[in-house]
C-alpha cells in the first residue's frame, strides 16, 4: 500500500502530467478520426506455465470528408504469441506479428507494410474484488516508408489497467466486467512514424461478458491523442475483442462425448 506522501506525489506527478497534455492538445490543428477495431483471439494452454496465443485483427476508418467509420479498411494483422507465468504476479510474452497498413492516418495514409516483434511484462495487483495490473512492451517494427524503404523504429508502451467483475468477486461465467486503462507510447523517430519522441496516449474504458469460461466478449471505447508535427490526430474508436480459450480442444473434447452418447444409446 502507498505511504500517505507517496501518494501524494504520485497525485502531483498525475497533476503535472495532465496539464501538459491538455497544454500540449491546445497546439495546432486537430484531425479528428473515427473509428472501428476488432480482434479475435485464440489461447492455447501448454502445460502449468506456458500458453500460446493466435490473434486476427482489423481496423477501419473514417476519412477528413466522410464520418462513416467503415469508411476505409486502414489495417489487417496476424499476430503469434508465446506466455509464460513466472508466478502469480508476473506475466511474461513475446510476439511476431505481420501489420498490413492501408490508408492508415497516423502515418501519413499509405500503404506500408509492416513486422513487428516485441517483448513484454506483466505485473498484476491482485486485490479483493478487482484486480490492477501494469504492462510493460518494448516494439521493434520494421516498416515500409513513402519512399518504398524499409525502416527500423522503436517504441516502448506503457499501460496502467483496472479490471472489477460487477456481478461477482471472480471472473467465471455470467460475469460481466468493467475495464479502464491508459497507456502511453513513446517511439524513436523515423520518416515513417514521424521524429516526435512522444507517439499517443490512448484511454479505454469498456466491458466484457464470459459466456463461457473459454468465450468471452469485450467492447470498449478508445480516446487517442496523436501528437504530429503535420496536426495533431485525435482517434474515437470502439474496439470489438472475442477470446476463444482451447478452442480446437474443447471442439475435440464436445465431439467424443457426442460420440460416446450415440454409442451408449445404441447398445
Amino acid at each position: 500500500m502507498l505511504s500517505k506522501s507517496n501518494s501524494i506525489s504520485l497525485v502531483k506527478l498525475l497533476c503535472c502530467l495532465s496539464v501538459a497534455f491538455c497544454n500540449s492538445k491546445s497546439y495546432g490543428q486537430n484531425t479528428t478520426y473515427n473509428q472501428f477495431w476488432n480482434e479475435f483471439q485464440f489461447n492455447r494452454t501448454i502445460n502449468e506455465k506456458w500458453s500460446a496465443e493466435f490473434n486476427l485483427g482489423a481496423a477501419y476508418s473514417s476519412t477528413e470528408s466522410s464520418s462513416n467509420l467503415f469508411e476505409n479498411t486502414i489495417q489487417r494483422s496476424v499476430r503469434g504469441w508465446g506466455h509464460y507465468y513466472l508466478n502469480p504476479r508476473w506475466k511474461l510474452s513475446a510476439f511476431l506479428a505481420y501489420f498490413s497498413n492501408k490508408d492508415v492516418p497516423e502515418i501519413g495514409q499509405f500503404e506500408s507494410p509492416e513486422w513487428r516483434f516485441a517483448l513484454q511484462g506483466i505485473y498484476y495487483f491482485h486485490k479483493t474484488g478487482y484486480t490492477l495490473s501494469t504492462r510493460m512492451r518494448a516494439e521493434f517494427r520494421h516498416m515500409r516508408n513513402q519512399d518504398d524503404d524499409y525502416e527500423n523504429v522503436f517504441r516502448y508502451r506503457h499501460q496502467l489497467k483496472y479490471l472489477k467483475p460487477l456481478n461477482s468477486k471472480i471472473l467465471r461465467r455470467g460475469v460481466v466486467y468493467a475495464i479502464a486503462s491508459d497507456e502511453i507510447y513513446l517511439k524513436s523517430g523515423a520518416k515513417v512514424t514521424g521524429e516526435s519522441f512522444f507517439d499517443r496516449n490512448r484511454l479505454n474504458v469498456g466491458a466484457g461478458y464470459l459466456f463461457t469460461d473459454d468465450f468471452q466478449v469485450e467492447l470498449t471505447y478508445c480516446n487517442e491523442y496523436l501528437p504530429r508535427s503535420n496536426g495533431n490526430q485525435i482517434t474515437n474508436a470502439a474496439s470489438l475483442s472475442v477470446t476463444f480459450n482451447n478452442l480446437l480442444k474443447n471442439i475435440k473434447k464436445k465431439r467424443n462425448e457426442q460420440e460416446h452418447s450415440t454409442a451408449t444409446d445404441t447398445e
